[in-house]
């Protein structure tokens, strides 16, 4: 809001998403330790500098195509460096903390249990002894096949990027619920499914709470607009990161 131009704050809108934000961490920890525990560091250093370079490269399009001109100078004042103090650092601390609790105890655990239920129940309410019958397999099952020339076509890797709209944290929850174990995780993907899974989840549509930031700023076509491109870019970088992993 800052920034004077409105075509300066739609192309930062735009293009912020694809940055790694602490929400996606959980995601990368789980799999890079599980698949990539020998290049933990390069692996997410990989993902940092892959997000910043979508961005600018999404920027450069945008700025070349859609919002060609002249440029329009931005001057910010800032204000004066000193050490934080120690109060102001401990309610840095606790209101961080707070939010991850307040999303932790009502969007993760929400999705949690609507997550456990589809899972357990099938369409007339019984309980399933396979969770292949459940509720949750037969809508999963039906955009599976969207993720399996990305290498991850599994129903419930399908429900666990779905969850991941609400909130990028609930990923691990999902998965946690499904798989159980991470030995089952392993067994149902390879390394290359991984790493063309980490893309997807880096780049694919930013979560409920940033789709109404963009809706509240832009409006609803261009909330839409950043769901559906986002998707699109993340499935194809996905779909290149899994090519030349099989290749090599």
């Amino acid at each position: 809001r800052a920034l004077e131009h409105r075509k300066d704050r739609l192309k930062t809108i735009l293009i912020t998403p694809f940055m790694s934000c602490s929400a996606k961490l959980p995601i990368y920890g789980v799999f890079i330790s599980a698949f990539f525990a020998d290049n933990k560091a390069a692996v997410m250093m990989f993902l940092y500098l892959l997000g910043i370079f979508i961005a600018i490269a999404s920027g450069l399009l945008l700025k070349t195509f859609v919002y060609n001109g002249q440029p329009v100078p931005f001057v910010m004042e800032l204000p004066n460096y000193r050490m934080p103090g120690a109060k102001n650092v401990g309610l840095l601390l606790w209101d961080k903390a707070k939010d991850f609790l307040q999303r932790a105890f009502t969007v993760i655990f929400m999705a949690t249990l609507a997550i456990w239920f589809l899972q357990t129940f099938d369409g007339h309410l019984n309980i399933v002894s396979d969770s292949q019958e459940s509720i949750l397999a037969t809508v999963a099952s039906v955009i599976a096949p969207v993720f399996a020339p990305m290498g991850f076509g599994d129903w419930r890797i399908s429900t666990a990027l779905i969850t991941g709209f609400m909130a990028k944290e609930s990923v691990v929850s999902t998965l946690s619920v499904l798989f159980g174990q991470t030995s089952v995780l392993l067994g149902c993907i390879t390394p290359v499914s991984a790493a063309s899974l980490l893309v997807f989840c880096l780049l694919y549509t930013p979560c409920v709470a940033a789709i109404a930031s963009i809706k509240r700023e832009l409006g609803s076509k261009w909330a839409v607009g950043v769901v559906i491109g986002q998707c699109v870019i993340a499935w194809v970088a996905a779909f290149v990161v899994y090519l030349v992993g099989s290749i090599l």
